[in-house]
């Protein structure tokens, strides 16, 4: 996911910045001092999650959350202030949570994994479409292994099948949630949970072996992402 942390003091974004880096669902993180500043991040970035402070300078965070309100997809909002008074009115404005300085790590992870499960339950799909060989077929998110591209051709891989479709890598990456499903090459999507075992391999990098036996490397440019999503801490 996606982070912007709204807030005017630099102190609470660096202490609320660290605590939510240690969460392995967390892609990126930016922040804001102001309104303006949050909404040219959210034009410039596709955030997943606000924390929002309520005081912000001469602005308020309530005000922000009114403006999402007319997104037709807005970011998932948790307001992280000192102040306990305005719980009632961030909820009617279908705040995800609610968190109060200073800030505890568990309380932090435990709304991140809030705003997760709101995520995978409205967006995550009970079965994905294949065109394949004149055929459509439908199969569960889950079911999904790897998903190859070679010589623009991209092949999806489940337990005992491959599947030959015209669909980018690009797409089956967009339609799958972040959740499950990382990008650890420029010609490979994989499920995280189907990870058999990972092997050191050329230049530091390593060489995956999913559960239904296939390999997939995990090139430079991913490394830094996928060992934090896995717990490998850096060499």
């Amino acid at each position: 996911m996606k982070v912007l942390i709204v807030d005017d003091e630099p102190l609470a974004r660096s202490e609320l910045h660290y605590l939510i880096a240690k969460n392995e669902r967390i892609k990126d993180i930016y922040e804001a001092e102001t309104i303006t500043e949050a909404l040219e991040r959210m034009l410039q970035f596709q955030i997943d999650v606000l924390f929002l402070d309520i005081h912000l300078m001469d602005e308020s965070g309530i005000d922000l959350a009114e403006k999402l309100k007319k997104f037709s997809n807005p970011p998932a909002i948790v307001f992280a202030t000192a102040y306990d008074e305005y719980a009632v009115k961030a909820f009617e404005l279908n705040a995800t949570d609610y968190i109060l300085k200073p800030f505890d790590n568990e309380r932090v992870q435990a709304a991140i994994e809030k705003v997760a499960q709101k995520r995978l339950s409205i967006t995550k799909p009970e079965t994905i479409v294949v065109p394949c060989d004149e055929r459509i077929y439908l199969l569960k998110p889950e079911s999904i292994v790897a998903i190859s591209v070679d010589n623009n051709k991209t092949t999806l891989y489940t337990g005992n099948e491959s599947y030959l479709t015209q669909e980018t890598l690009t797409h089956w990456q967009q339609n799958l949630s972040d959740d499950q499903f990382m990008k650890v090459h420029r010609s490979f999507l994989i499920n995280i949970d189907e990870i058999k075992e990972i092997q050191p391999w050329f230049n530091h990098t390593y060489q995956l072996t999913m559960t239904n036996q296939v390999k997939v490397p995990v090139s430079r440019s991913y490394l830094k992402q996928f060992r934090k999503r896995v717990g490998i801490s850096p060499e």
